[in-house]
């Protein structure tokens, strides 16, 4: 299956196993009758130059060929998002209740009300520590509903306590899962939910783009379809209400530094990015809360692995979920970092951008505290995402 992640192609295109070798060959730099006779050279069947140029026929009339014809697309399709005022609740009606009052009911009772006994419970001292982070899963809500009400409920008794009165600004931090170019980018979108808009902090956003060395509006489009960002806009807005509040909606690609597994701290642009975030925050104190959506750990069938996890795997990967959770509660962004890049070809922790980014942020001083950890296996054929829900607090 063939699926564009940046979703200028409008469906998934199957193409038949066989076919495979003939596509692995669609690299730009052969002719259909060279693409045939390798194929046909290479596996000892032979390929006809017309079932290659029927596949490629069907490939670019489904947008999947990197053509003049998919880039005219792309124009159109960028530019009319760009010039949209509202990103839209993409995923509404999905991974989530697309319904005002059917969404409601879910996150109180599916969610918030499987957490709240706890949160009362285990944090009487809540109260007297102050809120500043937050890090929630990003998985649709129906898999992950106690992980989110737990990130959540803390949230809310957070909100309601004395010193958090005056937030009205949330840094939303994401995963990209379409391929960025840049570190960061930002949305400078009203954020459409089920339960109302959020609208952008324009001024944080300009002082973004004015401390970064680059372009942070540039990769605007990428947010068109990302599900990390919107299931938080869509608790944000459940758990305030008719309460004003704007947000700083932001993609965490990192740029290269992951696939180089280099320390962003390392890298100009990203570092210029975090030092305006960290100036912008600062500068907002008590007005500001940050909260990354990341999963952890993508591991199975559905992930490339040959097999899903036995029972001993997964107390491993349990374990070694803990040792990275470990290092971002001890406000550790290198030694975090640096852990998940250790293995992100094999744990492929989605959300090292987003919690990255989620511990630059926070003072050293600051301590947080782990709420939550789950890991969701697919009931058909045993795939794994685990995720963690955190509260940082100063």
């Amino acid at each position: 299956m063939l699926r564009d992640t940046e979703g200028i192609a409008p469906s998934a295109v199957i193409v038949p196993a066989e076919s495979s070798a003939v596509l692995a060959r669609f690299d730009g730099r052969r002719t259909v009758d060279e693409i045939a006779r390798d194929v046909s050279r290479s596996t000892g069947h032979r390929v006809d130059a017309a079932h290659v140029a029927q596949l490629a026929d069907e490939l670019e009339r489904a947008w999947m060929l990197d053509s003049p014809r998919f880039h005219a697309r792309r124009r159109s399709v960028v530019g009319s998002f760009d010039a949209a005022p509202i990103r839209i609740a993409a995923h509404a009606g999905g991974a989530y209740h697309g319904d005002r009052l059917k969404l409601a009911e879910f996150i109180e009772r599916q969610c918030l009300a499987v957490a709240r006994p706890q949160v009362g419970a285990s944090r009487d001292g809540a109260a007297a520590r102050r809120m500043i982070g937050l890090c929630a899963p990003h998985m649709d809500l129906w898999r992950a509903a106690v992980g989110y009400g737990h990130a959540y409920a803390a949230l809310e008794q957070a909100l309601a306590a004395p010193g958090l009165e005056k937030v009205d600004t949330f840094v939303l931090l994401g995963t990209s899962h379409a391929a960025m170019r840049g570190p960061f980018s930002v949305c400078e979108k009203t954020f459409a939910t089920p339960l109302g808009p959020l609208d952008p902090d324009r001024e944080m956003i300009a002082e973004l783009a004015a401390g970064s060395r680059f372009d942070v509006r540039e990769e605007q489009y990428l947010h068109k379809n990302e599900h990390s960002i919107e299931f938080q806009a869509v608790f944000v807005r459940h758990l305030l209400g008719d309460r004003p509040a704007t947000i700083v909606p932001i993609l965490c690609g990192l740029s290269d530094c992951q696939a180089r597994r280099r320390d962003p701290a390392q890298d100009d642009g990203a570092e210029s990015f975090l030092r305006a975030l960290g100036e912008a925050l600062e500068k907002r104190r008590d007005r500001v809360l940050v909260i990354a959506g990341a999963d952890l750990a993508h591991v199975g069938p559905r992930f490339g692995d040959p097999a899903p996890l036995d029972e001993r795997q997964r107390r491993a990967l349990r374990e070694r979920d803990r040792a990275s959770i470990d290092r971002a509660t001890s406000i550790d962004p290198p030694g975090f970092f640096a852990d998940v890049a250790q293995d992100l070809g094999t744990r492929r922790v989605c959300g090292l951008g987003p919690i990255y980014t989620l511990l630059r942020t926070l003072p050293r001083s600051s301590r947080g505290e782990m709420l939550h950890y789950e890991q969701c296996v697919d009931p058909e054929e045993g795939s794994i995402v685990s995720h963690t829900s955190l509260g940082f607090y100063d």
